[in-house]
């Protein structure tokens, strides 16, 4: 019986680092593949194009943090308290990526939006899909506090994007002046979105 390579999944963590750190239009399959310690023949057996390794980042990326956005966000507790939840993970996701390389790495998803959604339909359409993804978890919580009085909006759908735009805007806030603590308001805003008053 023949050895399982794990050429891919290294070729898949290698990318998703280097994109997360640089960017991806930078990145090219030879230094890839160099820090993956694969032979740059390998990138080709797996992935057809370049694009095609960057769909494949998205979907690993989405898979992990799905999960633990289902955990979070369907698990036990008050609807509210789950967003709060929510927002200090990504608050502790930030400052430990930030420990870890010395800068904020911000969202993959986001950053990816602003350097290949006028370049890539393919991408442009993952990106659409893993945001409305993201809106629809958000939404079963806005409408279940919604249900409870808890907070006072129209659309439920419409608060959710809010939500879900604020995070993204926070996350890119940080990354951009490189401080985690440009996140210490998303739970204030949060409220303040839903027409929720703050807890004593």
């Amino acid at each position: 019986m023949g050895r399982t390579s794990n050429a891919r999944e290294k070729i898949l963590t290698a990318a998703e680092s280097l994109i997360g750190q640089r960017g991806y239009s930078a990145l090219g399959t030879a230094e890839i593949c160099k820090v993956a310690g694969v032979p740059k023949g390998s990138f080709y057996y797996f992935f057809e194009t370049k694009e095609a390794l960057a769909l494949a980042v998205l979907d690993e990326h989405w898979e992990t943090q799905s999960a633990d956005w289902s955990r979070v966000l369907r698990g036990g507790g008050e609807p509210l308290q789950r967003l709060r939840q929510l927002f200090e993970e990504t608050e502790a996701g930030q400052r430990a990526g930030q420990q870890s390389c010395g800068t904020v790495s911000g969202c993959l998803f986001g950053n990816l939006t602003l350097e290949l959604s006028n370049q890539t339909e393919a991408v442009r359409s993952r990106l659409q899909g893993i945001f409305d993804a993201q809106v629809d978890m958000v939404e079963e919580v806005v409408a279940e506090a919604a249900e409870r009085g808890e907070i006072a909006i129209g659309d439920p759908r419409e608060a959710a994007r809010s939500v879900v735009a604020q995070l993204e805007g926070q996350v890119l806030f940080a990354k951009l002046y490189n401080d985690p603590q440009r996140l210490d308001v998303l739970w204030r805003n949060c409220l303040a979105i839903l027409g929720a008053r703050l807890p004593a």
